[in-house]
């Protein structure tokens, strides 16, 4: 039997998905970078053949850990999930003679290496200017049309997103970005891979999207991502994922599989995708590419991923289209013959929808909850009026336990601050943007009220 040599850290769909999927194809050996999930430990015991907890010390050289592990263990094949570890699975991969996403893995994770490259080949993005020192950011803001938007150049899930409107905001933002990156790292949400990437930051003109010239029926977001994969060098886009509309500045809400747009529209979105991905150079991975959609069919980059999009992505298109895109992609990096998509799917090929809406204590406008309140998922299932033959689940290894105080939405933390990540089956897309905008209304009046030692706690 083949084995896989699976590299877990934080982020990406869930590990109790992406180890049942893996597991049906292969032998799995799990090279632990972050504790496992609590709800997900038994069913990692039962499906790995071994579980390796790397030592401090063992983790200071992260290629060389994965391929010594890879050497021990006689993997055919070495994956991740997570963005803060792709880097150095693909150098590992690359060191060992494995496929993997080769030597352009850098340039999907690196947004000032990424946004240098699209700008080589002419691609259409952001202004941007990247940023080492408070100086350089000050002299950036001088020359970029405003507003700005000050991002860490290594993070992910919108952490350390600053928006900046007036040269006097610069100090500001400049120290809050790097103390969010700071707090992220402790939590296990930094890069991996790369000394002192909290460092390293990128600013950007923010352009103004706008989804009313693109969807029918307002409550989209203003940009959508394409998922895909790249198998020996070619991209083959899979379908589109819609979103509702961010919190400030840029915290990710929900993503509902599939997105509800025209042929035409979502043909032109995948032909830039297309070229993104295919300026970066990728050889074999997933890949999640984010595009800002403008007026009169005007778009731009925001960036790609060189793995599978997070949180419930993956999962959403097993259910909607029935494609296991990690089952997928392990028989691929395996050698196995793999028959991907000819073209991006369509909300016509698809069996329902759905969708993963991330808890946060704020409500439909983007203003924070006016109490603290107890997260309780059976509270929301028994109390949020759903609409028919729609279905209501929360993913434990990615929620707050029942009975824990939701915390304050913090803008600069981005989905750090996040409770819980609910998913949603439905009929149509509609209905499942339909019912999330009725989730995000009845939170704050459903989930219990914090008592005054819980808050203070």
């Amino acid at each position: 039997m083949s084995k896989v040599l699976l590299v877990h850290a934080k982020g990406g769909p869930p590990l109790g998905h992406v180890l049942s999927r893996t597991a049906a194809r292969a032998q799995v050996h799990l090279l632990a970078l972050s504790a496992l999930p609590p709800s997900v430990i038994n069913t990692a015991r039962s499906l790995c053949a071994s579980i390796t907890v790397p030592s401090e010390a063992q983790r200071c050289d992260l290629v060389s850990l994965i391929v010594s592990e890879a050497e021990a263990v006689g993997a055919d094949a070495v994956l991740t999930f997570s963005e803060y570890a792709v880097v150095a699975v693909a150098e590992a991969c690359r060191a060992l003679g494995l496929a993997g996403a080769g030597s352009a893995a850098a340039l999907a994770r690196d947004k000032r290496l990424m946004r240098r490259t699209w700008q080589e080949h002419g691609l259409p993005q952001p202004q941007f200017r990247p940023v080492a020192t408070e100086a350089e950011l000050h002299t950036a803001a001088r020359g970029l049309p405003g507003p700005l938007l000050l991002k860490a150049a290594w993070s992910a899930g919108s952490t350390a997103h600053q928006i900046i409107r007036s040269p006097r905001e610069v100090s500001a933002a400049w120290a809050r970005s790097r103390a969010v990156m700071a707090e992220s790292a402790q939590l296990g949400y930094a890069e991996l891979h790369v000394a002192e990437a909290e460092a390293d930051f990128v600013v950007e003109q923010i352009v103004t999207g706008t989804a009313a010239h693109w969807f029918e029926e307002p409550g989209w977001g203003d940009y959508v991502s394409v998922e895909g994969v790249v198998a020996d060098g070619t991209f083959h886009p899979v379908c589109l994922s819609g979103r509702m509309p961010t919190v400030e500045p840029f915290t990710e809400r929900a993503g509902i599989t599939p997105a509800l747009l025209p042929q035409d529209a979502q043909d032109r979105i995948v032909d830039l995708a297309r070229r993104a991905v295919d300026a970066l150079g990728l050889r074999d991975c997933g890949t999640h590419t984010e595009i800002k959609l403008g007026a009169d069919g005007s778009m731009w980059l925001i960036e790609t991923a060189a793995r599978f999009g997070g949180a419930m992505t993956v999962p959403q298109i097993e259910e909607v289209f029935g494609l296991d895109l990690v089952g997928m992609l392990v028989d691929h990096l395996l050698g196995h013959p793999v028959t991907w998509p000819g073209s991006a799917l369509t909300p016509e090929q698809a069996r329902g929808a759905a969708g993963s809406l991330v808890v946060l204590a704020v409500d439909g406008h983007g203003d924070a909850w006016q109490d603290r309140r107890i997260w309780d998922f059976p509270a929301v299932a028994a109390r949020v009026p759903l609409s028919r033959d729609s279905e209501l689940s929360v993913v434990k290894e990615s929620s707050l336990s029942d009975g824990s105080l939701v915390p304050v939405y913090d803008p600069a933390a981005g989905a750090n601050t996040m409770a819980a990540l609910c998913l949603l089956s439905a009929t149509d897309p509609r209905t499942v943007l339909h019912d999330f905008q009725a989730l995000v209304h009845a939170l704050p009046r459903v989930l219990p009220a914090a008592r005054n030692q819980e808050v203070v706690a």
